[in-house]
Parts: structure tokens; C-alpha cells; sequence
């Protein structure tokens, strides 16, 4: 028998990457004909520190937004010290280095925002939070959401790991705090939490989706291609259409949410200013085609760039 081919992972050191990118070994190792007991020696996990892991006491915009926590992972990627690299999707930045490609997204977990409460804190979502209550949050989108609905709240900069986090609102230094419901589901948390309407208030482009990102000569590869979830991959394909189109970063307050039903994609998109006092929202179907769903989330992506202009960036 021939040796198993070589698939070396690269993945952030955090417990949320590790465990997702764990999950992606098992599936790279069965594609590659390996039992699971055998996927650390077919498909190794290397893991690196990126920027964005050493900067925890300021919001990325800051310092240089969400290309911060895949930079030194795509960097090993092009220079072939690892074959493929596993991201949270939404931490993807529009546009990759040249040479990568995403080449496989996998079934999506719930792309829902999950809000956690503090000790003693009663609500039934952001709406009701207690006058003037503390909310932590790294994310622009989430804050500019939040006071869109509640102007009286505090948001504080809460950054670091989903189990820091936890943590920091344990101890007290929020009163309730905004995490990705996904990545509490991959870790096996069991933390009570509050899901936000997907509709009301859109999630982040991708999130809850994750993105398996190669060079470009490896997109085709029958490992790559036994990833792929072809409803989650159209779906994300408009999401990230209107990302494009809004330039969206960790400057721009933008959400979007698509979902796939008889054959049909239907996209909400919205944008805010970052006080949350303004916000411009669209809608819009199409086929459910990768290429159909791209155009559309661009077409809605500039009409929202159209309307809201100047006030869409920090």
C-alpha cells in the first residue's frame, strides 16, 4: 500500500480553533482513506499564534482589522509549511493574499448571535436589558446593533476568547455579553443563552460557517472537495457578496443573513452607523446558484453603500 499523503492543518492555538479545526482533521483524515485513531499522523494540526491572539486590550480596528488572525497562518500557507488552514469563516476578510483560495466551506452551525447574562441580570434580549446596562463586545457590528435597539446601553470593549470572555463576565466587568452561538455549540458549552432573530439582527457575513482555505493549485484536490456543503457554500457566497460591496471590516457595521428554501436564496443584509443611530437594511432573492448569489449580495451590498455613505465607517 502506498503512504498516506501528508496533510498538515494550520489552526489558531484558542479552544474555539482547535476544537474546529479538530473536527476538520477527522474529516480531511477519512477522506484520505484514514481511520480516525490515525488522523494526527495523515493530517497534523500545526498550530500558530497570529497577531490578532497577542492583541487583546484594543478592538481590531485598531490594529489593523480581521486579517490580524489569519495573517501568519496564510503566510505558512503560501510558503508550503502547511497545506491547508481552518478559519472561522467570518474572520475571513474579503479579500485573500494571492495564490489562496477558500476552497471548501463545510455544513454551517447556527449563525445565530448568542447574548449570555451576568449573575442577577434578568432579560429576555438585548430590548430589555436594565436601563443603562453593561454590554461587552469586541465586534463593531454587534455594539452599533445593540444601541441601534437600546442607545441607553454601556458597550464596553470586551476582547479575548470565547472562554475569556466567559470569564470576564463571570467576574463581573459586564453585565451581558454578545458571542457567536456556533462556536459555543463546537466547544460543547452548556452556558445558558439568549439567540437573536437572524432577521432582525443580522450576523456577521459567514459566521457560523468555516472556511478550509488552500493554495490555489490544491482547490481541487478529492480531499478538498469531500468538505464542501454546497446550500452552506451558496448561502455564504451572498453574504460575503455584500462584504465585498461594502468594503465591510472591522470599520464597517454590517450584517447579513441568507437562507436557501425551494430552490430559492433569500438575503437581508443591514449596515448602521457605529453610534447605531442610523441603519439602512435591504432584501432580496435569487436563485440558489453560487454566481446568482454573489450578484445579489453585491447588488445590495452598493445599494446600502449608496444610501448610507460616509456614515457606514468609524
Amino acid at each position: 500500500m502506498s503512504p498516506q499523503p501528508l496533510i498538515r492543518i494550520g489552526a489558531r492555538g484558542s479552544q474555539l480553533s482547535l476544537a474546529q479545526s479538530r473536527m476538520m482533521q477527522l474529516r480531511i483524515a477519512a477522506a484520505l482513506g484514514a481511520a480516525a485513531e490515525d488522523a494526527e499522523a495523515v493530517a497534523p494540526l500545526v498550530v500558530i499564534t497570529t497577531s490578532g491572539d497577542r492583541i487583546q486590550d484594543r478592538r481590531l480596528l485598531e490594529v489593523g482589522g480581521k486579517g490580524l488572525f489569519t495573517k501568519e497562518i496564510e503566510e505558512a500557507l503560501s510558503d508550503g509549511r502547511i497545506d491547508c488552514a481552518i478559519h472561522s469563516l467570518k474572520d475571513m476578510p474579503a479579500v485573500l493574499p494571492d495564490g489562496l483560495v477558500i476552497a471548501a466551506i463545510p455544513k454551517r452551525e447556527d449563525p445565530r448571535d448568542a447574548l449570555i447574562l451576568g449573575a442577577g441580570v434578568v432579560a429576555t434580549g438585548v430590548a430589555d436589558l436594565p436601563k443603562g446596562a453593561r454590554l461587552g463586545t469586541a465586534s463593531l457590528r454587534r455594539q452599533a446593533q445593540a444601541l441601534h435597539m437600546r442607545p441607553d446601553l454601556d458597550v464596553q470593549v470586551l476582547r479575548g476568547n470565547v472562554d475569556t470572555r466567559l470569564a470576564k463576565l463571570a467576574a463581573g466587568e459586564a453585565d451581558a455579553i454578545l458571542l457567536a452561538n456556533a462556536g459555543l455549540n463546537r466547544m460543547g458549552l452548556t452556558v445558558s443563552r439568549l439567540l437573536l432573530d437572524p432577521i432582525a439582527a443580522p450576523p456577521a457575513p459567514g459566521q457560523g460557517a468555516l472556511a478550509v482555505e488552500t493554495r490555489i493549485g490544491d482547490r481541487d484536490q478529492p480531499w478538498v472537495a469531500a468538505l464542501r456543503c454546497p446550500d452552506t457554500t451558496i448561502a455564504v457566497a451572498a453574504e460575503r457578496g455584500a462584504l465585498c460591496a461594502l468594503e465591510g471590516s472591522c470599520r464597517t457595521a454590517m450584517g447579513a443573513h441568507a437562507v436557501i428554501a425551494d430552490g430559492a436564496l433569500t438575503l437581508v443584509i443591514e449596515a448602521l452607523s457605529p453610534d447605531g443611530v442610523h441603519r439602512w437594511r435591504r432584501q432580496g432573492q435569487c436563485a440558489a446558484s453560487e454566481a446568482d448569489a454573489w450578484a445579489l449580495g453585491l447588488m445590495l451590498g452598493h445599494e446600502v453603500r449608496a444610501e448610507g455613505g460616509d456614515r457606514l465607517e468609524l
